[in-house]
């Protein structure tokens, strides 16, 4: 069995204010406005990953204990967190994907669903057969498998409704993350980047599951629903037209066709401009030296009209990335931010290029892009004019050239935030960021395609940053107005688990090297909880309320290769990694005990003695662990 702790509180507000409700889900809003639920994979569907919750505050956190926990039975890493919907929490795994419904009453199963996947599929998953979660609209749970099928199951009893092929194995297309609903539409993307895949979007009715509409990265205007007069861009300053063939012309012939930019991050909503916000990836292959050009749209931030899939706006991060910087990380919105004295609604990103990026979200005009980690050294800052990083050419690996080691760039391929989401706290208008802070070691090296084969074309040494505290982590406080740090945390090992704020003046967040921590909102340094696990913690702290009392759970995995997320590369065997065309993480020797335990999911309801209430308060705490179990 598992121990779980982390804070709990209840389910996201902030819908409540916002005009325009009656274009989403009426479903799915109500229960996110209730704070009782935790009823989106970030609580809201703005990404917020905030907490109106306060039974469990700063005050008491210190007394948190662990009520019970559950095992998926699987033995890989766990990613995402469970949904709370009532009385129901709903749970799943990485593959087969087994997804469970378990009644917080009694915590008995409900009911358990396990699809039969083609096990050939793990060998073409670059990095762990993670899975990022399920959605749940219309009495409906919704599941992206590893084999790219969505399912949709029903909520009472587990029953498949309706399943589709979003994808193709063979081509090295897969499923990691987290279906979305938004309005009558459940939302997709794609996985495969490092297989030469080319990214897309797509949207499928929530009662049928006929597919609405499909919108790629790159390539022609018409399949990246695109138009040329009416899609924006940040261009000198200010925002125009993308113009035709906007994609096509950064690209060399046809590789726009194996070209990358895939999906598989974290989407948001704005119900008043009926908006959805995601990013692109990486470019296929990682050598930059073959393939010339911005190559447009991969690592761009889209914002799309949910109904018609057409692109309302894009800014591309990082034109022809080097690096590996895939773009997909979360985007979180947040209403009257102010910039240089004027309140904005914005849309805010941390990139793992290392800066942090807040634009308009209705027009996508650029206000800030500010390195969130200052060891970043790949660029020294972004033209806020053209909006293009200005690149260090000691750190280029373009301009170092195919075959050269490009040594000291800042950060890793790892980014200086990988997948792991960030929270927004609304009282105080700043953001919780979980961080890495290592630095790389990148070779490219010519590679040739062939559909469901790695199609990497680098090798990657990583190693803490140099010239600081000799960590691999921090957890920030970041001014998206501003682009400045407000205060920041070291930690030994990447902070790899998704941050969770509360109006109980708490956030709580994961470390890889197994800690459960929870800190003043209003002053991280000031750690009120720790505790530890077996071993890395990867998924997502999350919290809700049962009949009256706080809870949360939390889910833990980790395998040590999922630090190498970037290391794709295989043998005949899965897992069995070719030499000298790997990427290798130095100084993680503790990593590697804790790899050899057994890996178990476990969430937990945990209880917590208040002494200026009456009675006890029980609560439970989401997040992803590896191995947990109860000493």
């Amino acid at each position: 069995m598992v121990l779980t702790r982390t804070c709990t509180w209840g389910a996201l507000l902030g819908l409540a204010a916002l005009p325009g409700l009656a274009l989403a889900n009426p479903e799915v809003i109500k229960l996110s406005q209730d704070a009782k639920n935790w009823a989106m994979q970030a609580g809201n569907m703005q990404n917020q990953r905030y907490s109106a919750l306060k039974q469990i505050n700063k005050d008491n956190v210190k007394d948190l204990r662990v009520a019970w926990t559950f095992s998926t039975g699987v033995l890989r890493g766990h990613e995402g967190g469970p949904l709370v919907i009532g009385d129901m929490l709903y749970i799943h795994s990485p593959f087969p994907n087994k997804v469970f419904a378990i009644a917080l009453a009694d915590q008995q199963i409900k009911w358990k669903y396990e699809p039969k996947q083609d096990p050939t599929v793990i060998p073409v998953m670059c990095c762990d057969t993670v899975n990022r979660g399920l959605a749940y609209a219309d009495g409906k749970i919704f599941l992206q498998q590893a084999d790219t099928n969505l399912v949709a199951l029903d909520a009472k009893t587990g029953k498949e409704l309706w399943k589709v092929k979003n994808g193709d194995p063979k081509k090295g297309e897969t499923n990691t993350n987290a279906p979305h609903v938004f309005k009558d539409k459940v939302i997709t993307g794609i996985s495969g980047g490092e297989f030469g895949v080319r990214g897309y979007v797509a949207a499928y009715d929530i009662k049928t599951g006929k597919q609405v509409w499909k919108a790629y990265s790159t390539g022609p205007d018409a399949e990246m629903l695109m138009d040329p007069d009416k899609t924006m861009t940040w261009t000198d300053g200010k925002m125009a037209p993308v113009g035709r063939d906007s994609s096509l012309k950064t690209w060399q012939g046809d590789q726009w066709k194996i070209g990358g930019g895939t999906t598989w991050g974290w989407y948001s909503y704005d119900p008043k401009l009926n908006l959805m916000y995601y990013g692109s990836g990486n470019p296929s292959t990682w050598n930059p030296t073959q393939r010339p050009g911005d190559n447009k749209w991969s690592m761009t931030i889209w914002a799309r009209d949910v109904d018609t899939g057409q692109a309302k706006w894009v800014y591309q991060m990082t034109p022809h990335d080097e690096w590996d910087f895939d773009g997909i990380n979360e985007m979180i919105l947040a209403d009257g931010i102010s910039v240089k004295g004027k309140p904005h609604n914005v849309v805010v990103h941390f990139d793992r290029n290392g800066f942090g990026y807040t634009l308009d979200r209705t027009t996508g005009e650029l206000l800030v892009a500010a390195k969130y980690d200052p060891k970043v050294n790949w660029a020294t800052h972004v033209d806020m004019k053209t909006g293009r990083p200005q690149v260090v050419k000691q750190y280029s690996t373009q301009a170092q050239g195919q075959d050269v080691n490009t040594k000291g760039v800042c950060p890793a391929a790892l980014g200086s935030k990988d997948q792991q989401p960030a929270a927004y706290n609304p009282a105080n208008k700043l953001f919780y960021v979980p961080t890495n802070h290592v630095c790389m070691d990148y070779e490219p090296f010519k590679v040739e395609y062939t559909a469901g084969q790695p199609f990497v074309g680098a090798t990657l040494s990583m190693f803490p940053a140099p010239g600081s505290h000799g960590g691999m982590g921090n957890f920030i406080v970041w001014d998206a107005g501003t682009g400045k740090i407000v205060k920041s945390k070291p930690e030994k090992f990447s902070v790899w688990s998704g941050a969770l704020v509360t109006a109980g003046g708490v956030a709580c967040y994961g470390t890889l090297e197994g800690y459960l921590k929870c800190v003043d909102a209003n002053d991280i340094s000031k750690e009120l909880y720790k505790f530890k696990t077996p071993s890395g913690i990867i998924g997502n702290v999350n919290t809700w309320e049962y009949k009256g009392k706080g809870q949360a759970v939390h889910r833990r995995a980790l395998r040590h290769r999922r630090l190498g997320r970037h290391r794709p590369c295989r043998g005949p065997r899965e897992g069995h990694r070719r030499p000298g065309r790997c990427g290798r993480l130095q100084g993680a020797e503790e990593l590697h005990r804790a790899r050899r335990r057994p890996h178990r999911v476990l969430f937990a309801v945990n209880r917590v003695a208040v002494s200026n209430v009456q009675g006890l308060t029980s609560f439970g705490v989401s997040a992803l662990f590896s191995d947990w179990r109860v000493r």
